[in-house]
């Protein structure tokens, strides 16, 4: 995944009100945090932070240039969002160094086609990996080809991108191809048929 560069400036103001005045002025109040560095309050643009985690998610890097001069990649690690707006409030970033492991939750992606007859469950959408911070997995695609009706995917069976390692307890059931159901007789059907008998 591609890392998106994204302007920050240093936020002065805390509090409720420095927050709200922050979001007025169309920016997100953040923090950048990790590496026992002392946390870093910055404003990113609002518009532009969005549409970026839009395309590539929670696992999106970024290269953070703030107008300090001081430069950061980081990783979105909690977003508080309004739930009537549905605008993102505030986000906390974890720095990362390029070459560092980092673990995160990656989409799955069913690809194939499987035994006809059979209801395809997702059980798991994610699994856990761990990859280095500017190499991670946009999604993992996960093959149901010729799966027969009552099996399973665990997540050992799945083949991880190179450089990819598996956090995800192995046992974890991806997807199942569960038999159709069955439709029981009604009641009252089966009430006729032991009165007929």
């Amino acid at each position: 995944m591609s890392e998106v560069r994204i302007s920050a400036e240093p936020r002065t103001e805390f509090g409720k009100g420095g927050a709200r005045r922050t979001r007025r002025a169309g920016k997100i109040p953040a923090v950048l945090y990790g590496h026992g560095e002392k946390p870093k309050h910055v404003a990113l643009p609002a518009l532009e932070f969005a549409a970026a985690l839009r395309r590539g998610g929670m696992n999106q890097l970024f290269s953070i240039e703030v107008t300090d001069g001081t430069k950061e990649l980081a990783l979105p690690k909690a977003l508080q969002r309004d739930p009537i707006k549905d605008t993102i409030d505030h986000v906390d970033l974890l720095l990362v160094r390029r070459g560092e492991q980092v673990t995160v939750e990656v989409p799955v992606a069913l690809t194939g086609e499987h035994e006809k007859g059979g209801l395809l469950v997702t059980e798991h959408a994610t699994l856990s990996v761990q990859a280095e911070a500017s190499h991670l997995p946009e999604s993992i695609e996960v093959s149901v080809e010729g799966l027969a009706v009552g099996a399973n995917i665990t997540a050992a069976d799945v083949v991880l991108p190179k450089g990819v390692a598996l956090v995800s307890d192995p046992e974890t059931v991806i997807a199942v191809l569960s038999a159709p159901a069955v439709e029981a007789p009604a009641a009252d059907e089966t009430a006729e048929d032991s009165a007929a008998e």
